[in-house]
């Protein structure tokens, strides 16, 4: 039984802190939000009032936060992580964010005494909820394999990517993969239904040819094809647009700063922003398809 404190108990950090505590481990936790504590509380963990005070004996510290500034917050500013944890102590970011932010982290924890690895996920709140997560993990080889039955009690496969920054780098990537293959989707859906082609015949079809792909046979964003899919939920996240604008935008950033072209990149990035804009924002990212459409 390992001594964890975990810092960010949203729609993916909830889960992910109760599969912790179901795996046996003692889990203290921390969120803006005292509600998401409590709810924790009651399944067996224990409260923090800060985050200093979630690391202060544990062995592993877990963040799963919005975005680079939080995550920068949490672990460099005044009394952040990589100032109060115990020499010793391994910190794992779980959140998506910008690579150099990781990078830098990374080394200023090791300064300190520290290790720190990044571990994004893939799977969304589902893949939350059932421990079959896939972390994405970039740092030290011997960091990561100290990690491994931790993350493992959160998802179904740990993958090392490389050094500090390669976990954010396989995330951004998957997702660019992601975001832009549902679209291509939901586009070929929209003109099967103004050809009269059911989505039944289309997806029998195509799920067995040379369109497969995982945003067709797992995450179909028309309704009946695949019963778990969040069309079939009036769109219920899952991923939300929001977030799936927030990794695309990661990715044409970093992009612009390595000097890739990423031309269909930046046109999904637009059509999301516009799904965004016109309400999507906390619509699962499969919901595009209703401004696809022209809803």
């Amino acid at each position: 039984m390992a001594r964890i404190g975990f810092i960010g108990l949203g729609n993916m950090g909830a889960p992910m802190a109760r599969n912790l505590l179901r795996a046996g481990h003692a889990v203290r936790v921390f969120d803006l939000f005292p509600d998401r504590i409590g709810r924790l509380v009651a399944v067996g963990a224990e409260a923090a009032d800060s985050p200093a005070q979630t690391v202060l004996g544990a062995e592993f510290a877990i963040t799963m936060l919005p975005s680079g500034r939080e995550v920068r917050a949490v672990y460099s500013g005044p009394g952040g992580l990589i100032e109060t944890a115990a020499p010793g102590t391994l910190l794992i970011d779980c959140s998506t964010i910008d690579v150099a932010t990781a990078r830098e982290l990374a080394h200023l924890a090791g300064a300190s005494g520290l290790g720190m690895i990044d571990a994004p996920v893939s799977g969304g709140v589902g893949g939350a909820e059932a421990a079959t997560l896939t972390f994405m993990v970039g740092g030290a080889d011997e960091l990561v394999e100290r990690a491994r039955p931790i993350l493992s009690a959160m998802g179904k496969a740990v993958v090392r990517a490389g050094e500090a920054g390669a976990g954010q780098a396989a995330k951004i990537c998957n997702n660019l993969i992601l975001g832009i293959s549902m679209i291509a989707v939901c586009e070929a859906f929209a003109l099967a239904e103004r050809l009269g082609l059911d989505h039944q015949a289309l997806f029998d079809i195509a799920a067995q040819s040379s369109g497969q792909c995982w945003s067709l046979t797992s995450y179909c964003p028309v309704p009946g094809p695949v019963p778990s899919s969040p069309a079939n939920r009036d769109y219920a996240p899952g991923f939300t647009a929001q977030m799936m604008l927030k990794d695309l935008d990661l990715a044409i950033a970093a992009a612009q700063a390595s000097g890739a072209r990423l031309e269909l990149g930046v046109h999904a990035a637009e059509l999301y922003r516009r799904f965004v804009a016109c309400g999507g924002a906390s619509t699962d990212f499969s919901g595009v398809m209703r401004l696809i459409r022209g809803a």
